[in-house]
Order: structure tokens, then C-alpha cells, then sequence
């Protein structure tokens, strides 16, 4: 039990008449309530809470519906191929036949950032101003990239306010493709 000792006893030389007991103070209520407060604040504070970033998906078609086909003009897209080791190569247009790229770039204000910028400035300029028509970014990880890498590469996107993108699947030319621009940067 902790006590609160306040001295007393006897003074020198004087006669004592009677005994008189120290003033205890019983300390254990107080310990008790310093516990339970420290256990109530602990419960009731809240931590951190993870953040997240918010993805539009697509309603699931039905199976006896055939998914639907868009048409994107070549001069508005930009397929983002995302490789192992932080590897990332980007090309403007189709597939088969880029009007710029295929170019190995990495992460970064100085890498896929400032093409990005470049690539919304010169749609822009080629539509002029029409918010229909912007800049389509398509982004496709291959099964030895990352997810870090996906996270990296989506947050590049909102830095640069790329009005439309989406992740898709990569094809088996963009697998070539990407696998030969990683062999020449070795």
C-alpha cells in the first residue's frame, strides 16, 4: 500500500504529552484512476487510418452480353508497360505501329512525370481545349512487376491530373515489347 509519510515525532528537548499518529494518505484509489484513465484514453483515441486512393470500376457485364469496344483515337493514348525492378516503359499510339516510343523511363519528377505533362500539354494543343478530348492513359503491369510499382505509377497520375486512364490487361505484344526494352537497357 503506498502512504504519504508527513514526518512528526518528537522535538528536542521537549517533553511530548501524548503520541500523536502520523497523517496517512492511502495512495492506491489514485493509482486505480491514473490506470483506468490511461486504459479509456488508449480505447477510445483513434489511430491513423490507412489511406487509400479511389478507383472508378466498371459494372460487371454479363456473360450472354458481349463486352463492349471502345475506339480511342491513337493520338490521344499513352500505354504505360510496368516491368520488374522498377522497370517502365511508355509508348504513344498503337501497339503495332507507335507514333513515339517504345522508351524506357523511370519513376520520378525527371522521368515518367514530365512525360506525362508533355503528352496533356500537346493533346491540349492539338484539340484546342476540348475537354472531350484529353489525354487517355492505359496502364499495364505484367506479372513481374510490383504492386508498389502500380501505386507509384497511379500516383504519378494525380500529380499530373490525367483526366482518363485505366488499368488493363497486357497483351502478349506488350510483353515482347516490354521484355526487348528491358534486354537493351541491361
Amino acid at each position: 500500500m503506498a502512504e504519504l509519510n508527513t514526518g512528526g515525532g518528537d522535538s528536542k528537548g521537549k517533553k511530548v504529552r501524548s503520541k500523536k499518529q502520523d497523517a496517512g494518505v492511502d495512495l492506491t484509489a489514485m493509482v486505480d484512476l491514473a490506470f483506468l484513465l490511461i486504459t479509456f484514453f488508449m480505447l477510445t483515441t483513434s489511430l491513423s487510418k490507412p489511406q487509400s486512393m479511389n478507383l472508378a470500376m466498371p459494372d460487371k457485364t454479363p456473360e450472354d452480353q458481349p463486352p463492349v469496344e471502345l475506339t480511342i483515337s491513337e493520338d490521344r493514348t499513352l500505354t504505360i508497360l510496368l516491368g520488374e525492378k522498377n522497370k517502365m516503359v511508355w509508348y504513344y499510339g498503337l501497339a503495332k505501329e507507335p507514333i513515339e516510343g517504345p522508351t524506357v523511363v523511370g519513376y520520378g519528377k525527371n522521368g515518367i512525370r514530365k512525360e506525362l505533362l508533355s503528352k496533356i500539354k500537346s493533346v491540349v494543343a492539338k484539340y484546342q481545349g476540348n475537354s472531350e478530348k484529353g489525354l487517355i492513359v492505359l496502364v499495364k503491369a505484367s506479372k513481374k512487376s510490383t504492386y508498389r510499382n502500380l501505386v507509384d505509377i497511379l500516383d504519378e497520375i494525380a500529380i499530373t491530373k490525367v483526366p482518363a486512364y485505366a488499368i488493363v490487361d497486357i497483351t502478349p505484344e506488350e510483353k515482347a515489347m516490354l521484355e526487348k526494352e528491358e534486354l537493351l537497357t541491361k
